[in-house]
């Protein structure tokens, strides 16, 4: 007897096929919902292997989890490891500070950098993080990192042509040779 995806509801081929077309979802998620799309519509698992490039060990493996789990047995396990750093209080901390427009705050300056928000989460909040650990948690939350404006863009403190004063120049002009 071959192995096959079991009998699903409406609502379970539905998602499986959104997720199996889906070009935002997680690669590893897409693959699978794939395998078990296929499974349904009577594909063996050597053939699916072949069409997903995985093992028959690895697609058996997944038909299997989703007969027994249903859609959910598709996403990964916790995996072992060490744990967490910093908590999800910390994080959203992080996150919602560097959100923050630093003036806000009453802060002398316009935009952060990774070192101005470490030295404010550590002195005013009280977290201790490094300016690369930072970065890392903002990368994984979606949000990127960029350095500040230079002479390219907008100019990052607003009263810059009142501070740098006349545009004349110092030197003389060149004259004209006839």
């Amino acid at each position: 007897m071959t192995l096959r995806a079991r009998n699903m509801t409406e609502a379970e081929a539905g998602e499986i096929e959104r997720i199996a077309r889906s070009r935002t979802e997680a690669a590893r998620l897409v693959e699978r919902a794939k395998i078990v799309r296929l499974s349904a519509r009577g594909k063996t698992p050597p053939q699916i292997a072949q069409a997903v490039k995985l093992s028959a060990i690895s697609v058996r493996a997944w038909i299997k989890r989703f007969n027994a789990v249903g859609l959910e047995g598709l996403q990964d396990l916790p995996r072992s490891g060490a744990p967490r750093t910093y908590d999800e209080a910390t994080v959203s901390l992080v996150v919602a500070i560097a959100l923050t427009d630093p003036q806000t705050l009453e802060l002398p300056f316009h935009t952060w950098t990774l070192d101005r928000l470490a030295v404010y989460l550590h002195e005013a909040k009280g977290v201790s993080i490094q300016r690369s650990r930072i970065s890392d948690l903002l990368v994984t939350e979606g949000l990127r990192w960029r350095k500040q404006e230079t002479w390219f863009g907008e100019r990052v403190d607003p009263q810059f042509a009142e501070k740098r004063g006349s545009l004349r120049s110092s030197t003389p002009r060149r004259r004209r040779v006839a």
